[in-house]
């Protein structure tokens, strides 16, 4: 008989179909970045932090290493089909985010799956984000107060979305989808 798969087609699926979901939420929330960058760019953070959600969902729901990158990518793919022009910065984003979801899981060897273990690697990709930030965006056009809360925003966006990721991995664990795919 032969061994169970450690990423059966059933997680497989089940990564596709939160990364179909999330990616086009990606997509638009990348369409509203410019307007809210234009207009509203001290909430551009809360914007960012959507792009959590494959990894945290995936993650609560399935709780099996690879499946936060998964996800991320194939979220990264219906983003870039929908805004084809993006696919760098989708496919990037994908890497760096999921990347640290899988490297924070990895450290607990995939066995620590309390909420402050995502809220911790929440913050963390909101802090890596908020330095890029730092030396990318102009800055200086904002008030010192501005400042402080156009970076806070980058490191509480991520934070939020996975509040709503826990919520929604939570939910479906619940309902029973992936009931299999668990170990």
């Amino acid at each position: 008989m032969a061994e169970r798969s450690r990423l059966s087609t059933s997680v497989l699926l089940t990564c596709a179909a939160i990364g179909v979901a999330t990616g086009v939420l990606q997509a638009g929330a990348g369409a509203v970045s410019g307007v809210v960058s234009a207009f509203v760019p001290i909430i551009y953070g809360l914007v960012l932090g959507v792009h959590v959600l494959p990894g945290v969902i995936a993650q609560e729901l399935l709780r099996r290493p690879w499946v936060a990158i998964i996800t991320h990518l194939i979220a990264a793919l219906v983003a870039s089909a929908i805004v084809p022009l993006w696919i760098g910065r989708y496919v990037c984003t994908a890497l760096l985010i999921g990347g640290l979801q899988e490297l924070i899981a990895a450290v607990s060897r995939y066995r620590r799956w309390d909420a402050w273990r995502f809220y911790l690697s929440a913050v963390i990709v909101g802090v890596v984000i908020a330095a890029a930030i730092w030396f990318a965006a102009d800055l200086e056009k904002f008030a010192l107060w501005a400042r402080i809360v156009y970076i806070a925003l980058f490191v509480l966006g991520p934070v939020a979305w996975t509040a709503v990721g826990l919520g929604i991995g939570t939910a479906l664990r619940r309902a029973g989808v992936a009931r299999r795919s668990r170990r």
